[in-house]
């Protein structure tokens, strides 16, 4: 059995076995939470470690596992990593132990919070081993519907509701649109399955028309477009993470928001590649609104919740922009990034937490001078700031770099524009923010506020921290494994080009004329031409 399967079914088994416990069992249900999203990051990153030693298997991918379930369709369970999705597993089974962590703060009906939690997580790890189109999409699913529950039924703040209905409204709009996307293409390949490797093989040895790429493309782009923010279908992200669980919060932002950028990469791009040559230069621009509007607005916020959420929307425009190069560095950078921007928003969104529970507010002009109290959460607040900004040293700078230096042949100008949004935008919202929360004077009803008090308090932030900080010293250990999993992802270059450069064989005679002299125009008969 794949360990992909013992890393996403903990989590559902954990869900199962908490239906049978009584609700009032509170110790025993949150350990059980944790323990079964802590064996899944072990495995996890178990998991990371023997995956450049793991033989590839014919599709090659590696820990791969195939279960029929309906033949009739073509539907299996078939999971699978390859260096793409391999980080991403990662990355998600670590927000997840994160999240279970930091959920301590719920005092009501904390067995159906974290029934829904396992479920949401074992949603996402399914989604991004999934190689089935049925499953990709179902597991994405079991994610994407607890989240309006536990904003609904746990969320906070006077627009709780609003911001309930405006997130359930988006993101099931975008699901439809990907849902329609996704049955097009499996009724235009005609082989009967929805094997992602098998329908890939299949387009790249029989393209599709045109026609019908320029059909489906869209639909995939905008409906994943909608799931990750894209500019303009952001405006659900920012309330929606204020009004949402620290825990939740923490999963859909760092985690479940990278499914639609994962399946512009692992499907839209290789099955359609002529529409994705058409598409990309719309999306190079639309991600400057990510990235410069968001920011701007960003900069506007006076609720530090609000101002993460508007950064981490704006932090989506990197890996827009780094998917619309099609090219081997520009990808190599989206993946990057995508990973990196998973442990930071996770980091960000808990520790906004933790400070909402000790304060009661996230209004920043009645905080200040908070890192006297909070040595340890301002210290770990500060260091997510710094990674936001791309402060080398962290996993976000690594990724950004390396798209910056992947679009800059493709897109100067967008990039240009770019580099400005993320240096100088980025770095003024965030550091005014840790300015005016963690420095200045100490209002005096903040002078009893408790720092985390132990080490398990503590634990989650640590291993968001160490994600960034382990990825931001050795990116080799992502980027090598990235470039070994584009080969089957990159769309193949145009025929024309192909077919226009031939080999040259210098034994053979040279066609036309040898010297460097200027050939002769040609010229009616009967006239001359002056030399």
């Amino acid at each position: 059995m794949s360990p992909l399967t013992y890393i996403l079914g903990w989590p559902f088994l954990a869900a199962l076995a908490l239906v049978f416990i009584p609700r009032n069992y509170r110790v025993v249900i949150r350990a059980i939470a944790v323990a079964a999203t802590f064996l899944s990051a072990v495995l996890a990153l178990k998991m990371f470690a023997q995956f450049a030693g793991a033989p590839a298997g014919a599709s090659g991918y590696r820990f791969e596992q195939v279960v029929p379930w309906v033949k009739a369709l073509g539907i299996s369970y078939y999971v699978g990593v390859d260096g793409i999705n391999a980080g991403l597993v990662l990355m998600a089974a670590i927000v997840a132990f994160a999240a279970a962590c930091a959920s301590w703060d719920v005092q009501h009906r904390e067995k159906e919070f974290y029934i829904l939690l396992l479920v949401m997580a074992g949603g996402i790890l399914g989604a991004f081993a999934s190689l089935d189109l049925f499953f990709f999409y179902i597991f994405h699913e079991f994610a994407l519907v607890p989240t309006f529950l536990m904003i609904g039924l746990w969320g906070r703040g006077e627009q709780k509701n609003y911001a309930t209905f405006q997130i359930t409204l988006y993101l099931t709009v975008g699901s439809l649109i990907v849902l329609v996307g996704l049955i097009a293409l499996y009724l235009q390949s005609g082989l009967g399955t929805f094997s992602i490797p098998a329908l890939v093989a299949h387009f790249r040895q029989n393209p599709m028309p045109l026609g019908a790429q320029q059909f489906i493309f869209p639909l995939l782009l905008f409906g994943f477009g909608i799931l990750v923010s894209l500019w303009p279908f952001h405006s659900w992200a920012p309330p929606g993470y204020g009004a949402a669980p620290s825990a939740t919060a923490m999963l859909h932002a760092g985690a479940l928001k990278k499914f639609g950028l994962y399946g512009l990469i692992r499907i839209a791009l290789p099955i359609m590649p002529e529409a994705a040559r058409e598409w990309m230069p719309v999306l190079a621009w639309l991600c400057l609104g990510n990235l410069l509007y968001c920011g701007w607005v960003a900069m506007k916020q006076r609720d530090f919740n609000w101002l993460v959420g508007y950064s981490s929307v704006a932090h989506m425009g990197f890996v827009f922009l780094g998917i619309a190069t099609l090219t081997p560095l520009g990808l190599t950078g989206a993946v990057l990034v995508m990973v990196a921007h998973g442990f930071l928003a996770a980091l960000t969104f808990g520790l906004n937490g933790y400070i909402h529970r000790q304060t009661g507010t996230l209004e920043m002009a009645q905080l200040g001078g908070l890192l006297r109290r909070l040595p340890f959460i301002g210290a770990a607040l500060m260091m997510a700031a710094f990674a936001g900004c791309g402060l080398p040293g962290f996993a976000n700078f690594a990724g950004e770099i390396t798209v910056f230096f992947g679009a800059w042949k493709v897109y100067p100008v967008v990039t240009v524009l770019a580099c400005w949004g993320a240096l100088i935008v980025g770095a003024v919202y965030m550091l005014r923010a840790v300015r005016v929360v963690m420095h200045g004077p100490l209002p005096e009803r903040w002078a009893e506020v408790p720092d985390a008090p132990h080490f398990w308090r503590k634990l989650p932030f640590l291993a968001l921290l160490a994600g960034l900080l382990v990825f931001g010293c050795f990116p080799r250990l992502l980027t090598d494994r990235i470039q070994a999993g584009l080969a089957s992802v990159l769309p193949a270059p145009p025929i024309a080009l192909t077919e226009a450069i031939e080999p040259v064989n210098s034994t053979a005679p040279l066609a036309g004329p040898t010297s460097f002299e200027p050939e002769r125009p040609m010229v009616p008969a009967g006239m001359t031409v002056r030399e």
